[in-house]
């Protein structure tokens, strides 16, 4: 038994114990307040503790996928709108490309197969949902060749195109053999032929433009050559295709060539291919070809392979006269020559041209049904309606010089200056400027990843930049396992998208007030900078918002990166949109009115489960701050050993 004198003593001292653990307390949860206010010195102190106890990292965040059902969906704030979700026929619902509406349209020169958008009053103010038994896609390069069938449950292309290799069902998936309508034995045999005629293997062709893709598998297979194909087929017969692209991880959206100029610039890709897309190429005065010419850049090269390549073989196949398709090739040869494309191959079903590196080392027959265009900007090309003009090469100086600037090899080129920032086409863009982004952007990057250390995993692999500037995020990414669609909005003030091409990148035009040419579900992650201070009283946040959950797969991750105040306008409207956030600061500290929103958006599918979907795995995703997490453990430490110097016992 302890001695009465010691028992006293210890009483007198535990009233100044309590004082002094209770002052601790004050001053930590001054100090932990202080540092999220952004006043005075206290958000140094705190980052020093911070520091101190390897808070550089946010180890709370969970990206993984579960596929787990849990709680019923509430919002976390009392007066926020719950979004419902959208009825299940509504699962692969494309806005602007809906097929009842498409058949309201002419169906003269695929005029019902592009872009119309609905009207306010018909646009769906719910949330689009999976089908039912939908799984995270395979992870690349896996996806390449196979796709659950869950997540596209269309088998008619396994019938339809079955005999040239396109696609297969067995058993729960999808396989793709990596066939197509004009190579059936495979996109490797069929590459290694054009790449005996064009430098695909040394980094010259990096961005590819694929019209009328199939399900992709040209594109597929070139990306293990270090070329990025930008693939587009429409909407139409084929049911999915473009679909099924995307879900093997492969970049493409839904277009045609229609009447409206395709959403790319001018001089943007290395090298165009139509493999049996069946584009009429000599219809309309050869207009097709004079807009794939507008984005061919000078030395770039056009394949076609199919009708009427090869006629005296196929004529019979295609169920055409020998006549026509001797005409139609002849045409072709002829508007080939107009625009400066010179042939360099034929043989089978396969013919390359290349096209002139400048207007000077050009000798145009005079053909007076196709003049030049005059006046206009060949990059805006916004529902512009396509011309019969062609597009003149940027003046040069001498023979040999590649007209636009020459560009290095990929990789190269990916971060030496682009010859649109180094020639001074773009106002107000220097060379300056544009290393300062890329600088920027890896800073930016790497705290992502210090936030989420899955992004460079392959756990993202279709990665989408709603306001991708000069592309420094995509740049600073760039990565074999993951591709990004950097989408340059029509209202930016600088028209960045030739830039982004120039450094070997692949994106496109777009107005984030409509929706984006895509199915549901078809990106792992989306970054957004400053896109919502871009837009405000151009069109409703809600809408933006509607729409990147439509095209964010479940349990997809989104990084937004924004003003405080229109920040906090999101974190609240999504907040009913089945999206778990959390806020962060800017990398550089609180007192930075610009701050990070990362999102993961839950799963759920159609059907029964509607309104279910997992928790459990995400609960720690929203745990207080660790700093504040740290500081408490402090003061416990802190209070436990006045305790025990204080001898009372429990």
């Amino acid at each position: 038994m302890r001695p009465q004198k010691s028992l006293g003593s210890s009483r007198a001292r535990s009233p100044m114990s309590i004082i002094i653990v209770f002052g601790l307390c004050c001053f930590f949860y001054v100090l932990g307040a202080w540092q999220r206010s952004a006043f005075g010195k206290g958000d140094s102190i705190a980052m020093r503790i911070t520091s101190g106890t390897d808070c550089n990292v946010i180890p709370t965040l969970n990206f993984e996928t579960h596929h787990r059902s849990g709680e019923g969906f509430k919002a976390r704030d009392s007066g926020v709108r719950v979004f419902k979700p959208c009825d299940a026929r509504y699962t692969d619902y494309t806005p602007c490309q809906d097929q009842n509406r498409a058949m309201t349209f002419p169906r003269e020169n695929m005029i019902y197969r592009e872009r119309h958008c609905p009207p306010e009053k018909e646009k769906l103010h719910c949330l689009i949902p999976a089908p039912k038994g939908y799984s995270t896609p395979f992870p690349w390069p896996k996806s390449r060749d196979y796709v659950h069938y869950a997540n596209v449950p269309y088998k008619s292309l396994t019938i339809e195109k079955a005999v040239q290799n396109w696609v297969q069902y067995e058993g729960d998936v999808f396989k793709f053999p990596g066939g197509g309508t004009m190579f059936p034995q495979g996109a490797d045999a069929y590459i290694d032929e054009l790449a005996s005629v064009i430098p695909i293997a040394d980094g010259t062709v990096r961005t590819a433009l694929d019209t009328g893709c199939g399900v992709a598998s040209w594109g597929a297979y070139l990306l293990k050559r270090n070329v990025l194909a930008m693939s587009f087929a429409p909407r139409d017969s084929h049911e999915a295709q473009v679909q099924f692209a995307l879900e093997r991880g492969v970049p493409a959206v839904i277009g045609v060539l229609g009447t409206i100029k395709i959403p790319y610039p001018s001089r943007a890709f290395d090298m165009a291919q139509c493999s049996r897309c069946l584009i009429p190429w000599t219809s309309n005065g050869g207009m097709y070809m004079i807009e794939v010419d507008r984005v061919l850049r000078p030395g770039g090269y056009w394949v076609l392979s199919g009708p009427p390549i090869n006629w005296k073989t196929y004529y019979q196949t295609w169920n055409r006269s020998k006549g026509e398709l001797q005409k139609e090739q002849r045409r072709i040869e002829e508007l080939a020559e107009l625009l400066c494309w010179e042939k360099k191959y034929e043989k089978g079903d396969i013919a390359i041209w290349r096209k002139k590196i400048n207007a000077n080392s050009c000798r145009r027959k005079n053909d007076l049904s196709v003049k030049m265009c005059k006046g206009a900007d060949a990059d805006n090309v916004w529902y512009k309606k396509m011309q019969l003009c062609i597009t003149p090469y940027p003046v040069v100086k001498s023979l040999d010089e590649v007209a636009g600037g020459k560009l290095k090899k990929f990789p190269d080129r990916l971060f030496s200056v682009p010859p649109r920032v180094s020639g001074g086409s773009l106002p107000g863009v220097t060379v300056e400027a544009y290393q300062e982004d890329n600088k920027l952007w890896k800073k930016h990057v790497n705290a992502y990843k210090k936030m989420n250390k899955l992004i460079s995993s392959g756990r993202y692999r279709n990665i989408m930049d709603m306001n991708a500037g000069f592309g420094g995020f995509a740049a600073a990414l760039e990565s074999p396992k993951l591709w990004v669609m950097n989408v340059v909005p029509t209202i930016s003030k600088k028209n960045t998208l030739g830039i982004i091409y120039e450094r070997g990148l692949i994106g496109i035009y777009h107005d984030w007030c409509e929706a984006f040419s895509t199915y549901p579900r078809t990106y792992d992650l989306i970054h957004a900078s400053g896109l919502f201070s871009l837009y405000q009283n151009k069109c409703k946040t809600e809408d933006i918002l509607l729409e990147m959950d439509r095209i964010l797969r479940p349990e997809g991750t989104v990084i937004l990166r924004d003003d405080v105040d229109v920040v906090n306008k999101i974190r609240k409207i999504v907040s009913g949109m089945r999206w778990d956030t959390r806020m962060l600061d800017h990398e550089d500290g609180p007192l930075v009115p610009e701050k990070i929103l990362i999102a993961v958006k839950r799963y759920w599918v159609a059907g029964g489960n509607s309104s279910t979907f997992h928790l459990e795995h995400q609960s720690s995703f929203f745990r207080k701050p660790l700093y504040e997490v740290k500081l408490r453990n402090i003061w416990l430490h802190v209070v436990q050993k006045l305790y025990m110097r204080s001898g009372v016992e429990e």
